[in-house]
């Protein structure tokens, strides 16, 4: 039988669920501008429904609203697509920012973004290199637990056809980044030692922390300072561009240290505006430096603090 929501049931719904939807979409598409997007328009069509006369009670609103909001950034993925072929440079995902463990702020709890399901900036590089589809079977499945079952209701496939998707996915995946945790700790300890060694433009410690095979990504969207239009590979090119910047540092440098898509990571600023995001990634044993991530295009530092 039809029934006519209270005025305030919609809102409570979806705002309840809002920190699972925005972590979904985030790690779907990369991008927090294109993720608020995606919850306006999921949004917009929550209470649309509530609104029609024959709506009948949902039992299980999470499930509808993660159904609506994936499938809303599928569509999206089209249109990011094409701004990625005139984007300048590596593109790297937006970075959410939160505060280290050891510097609590009343703020961060305000802040939807800032609670993200913790995915790290190596592993979303990785997710860029799916299919659509394959990223949203790996991130429902490996980062939230969904079964193939819910996803096939998810995504309007089969199960058959979801744990085909689910398999390529996870090896193409695996592949790349074998499975492993760094001690957050020893994580922070390089971060610390790689700055130093980089800002002092001291190539020898660069040359002792980074491994023979890393890769350096400068994400500047035309907008800002880049190392180049790829990324940068080897030990030598890496550490020789890195110890280069030494020679004209930004204005008024200051080094503040947050968690950066769940990792200790550091936030670069010059004359107090956001200047830099830089991430690094380790190799499993933990002592040198497999990745640099370095987001420099300030249209993806406006939330930086």
């Amino acid at each position: 039988m039809p029934i006519q929501p209270t005025s305030d049931s919609p809102t409570a719904a979806f705002t309840e669920h809002r920190e699972l939807l925005f972590s979904v979409v985030y790690n779907l598409l990369g991008s927090i501008a294109d993720t608020e997007d995606v919850l306006q328009e999921t949004w917009m069509s929550w209470t649309k429904r509530h609104e029609r006369a024959e709506t009948v009670q949902i039992e299980n609103p999470r499930a509808y609203l993660v159904r609506i909001a994936v499938n809303r950034a599928l569509a999206r993925q089209t249109t990011m697509t094409r701004r990625r072929e005139v984007y300048v440079g590596p593109w790297l995902p937006e970075p959410v920012v939160s505060r280290c463990v050891d510097t609590p702020s009343a703020t961060d709890a305000a802040a939807p973004a800032l609670q993200a399901e913790a995915v790290s900036m190596a592993m979303l590089v990785v997710l860029e290199t799916l299919t659509p589809l394959e990223r949203a079977v790996f991130v429902l499945h490996e980062v939230f637990d969904y079964a193939h079952t819910e996803i096939a209701g998810i995504l309007g496939r089969t199960p058959s056809a979801i744990r085909q998707l689910s398999h390529r996915a996870r090896e193409h995946v695996h592949a790349r980044r074998p499975r492993f945790q760094t001690d957050p700790r020893i994580r922070r300890q390089v971060t610390e030692q790689f700055l130093a060694a980089a800002l002092g433009g001291d190539l020898a410690t660069l040359l002792q922390l980074l491994a023979p095979d890393v890769t350096m990504w400068t994400d500047g969207g035309g907008k800002a300072r880049a190392a180049g239009l790829r990324p940068i590979l080897g030990r030598d090119k890496v550490a020789r561009l890195l110890a280069s910047v030494a020679s004209r540092p930004p204005k008024g440098l200051d080094i503040r240290y947050r968690h950066v898509n769940g990792d200790p990571s550091a936030l670069l600023f010059s004359d107090g505006a956001p200047y830099a995001v830089l991430v690094i990634e380790l190799t499993p044993v933990g002592d040198q430096v497999i990745g640099v991530y370095a987001v420099t295009n300030p249209d993806k530092l406006n939330h930086v603090d």
